[in-house]
């Protein structure tokens, strides 16, 4: 870690579940439901702020609180020393994990993983009910 960053544990932490479109306000969504992403990893959004060129550091090991199940968070520097934001347009917490929702998406490893389900054809499925035949 840099000299010049100040401790981690000053930094802003953003779990994935803040802009995970498929929980609810109760389970933890921070951001509007159509502004939120499905199902981020703590991957992409290390990604989306080394692309805002933020200071990040992932948390693997650590669990959000409300469903220990989901794992890793990621901590983010906002701010330097002297008060002035790393990124001039992503000077809040919100507005980082808005910015990150839209990111998220069009990140490349989501692209590729979705195409081949997509491409893929399976012979035509029988339909209909199935079941015992009356007599």
């Amino acid at each position: 870690m840099d000299k010049d960053l100040p401790s981690i544990k000053k930094w802003v932490v953003l779990y994935p579940v803040y802009i995970n479109s498929k929980k609810t306000v109760a389970e933890g969504r921070r951001i509007a439901l159509e502004k939120a992403c499905e199902n981020p990893t703590c991957a992409e959004i290390g990604d989306c702020c080394s692309h805002f060129k933020v200071p990040f550091a992932i948390e693997i090991d650590k669990a959000y609180p409300r469903d220990f199940f989901q794992r890793g968070r990621v901590r983010v520097l906002l701010k330097k020393e002297d008060g002035t934001p790393y990124n001039p347009a992503i000077a809040t917490r919100k507005q980082l994990m808005l910015r990150v929702a839209e990111l998220v998406p069009r990140h490349p490893g989501r692209t590729k993983k979705q195409e081949p389900a997509s491409t893929s054809t399976a012979g035509p499925s029988k339909s209909g009910k199935h079941g015992k035949k009356k007599r």
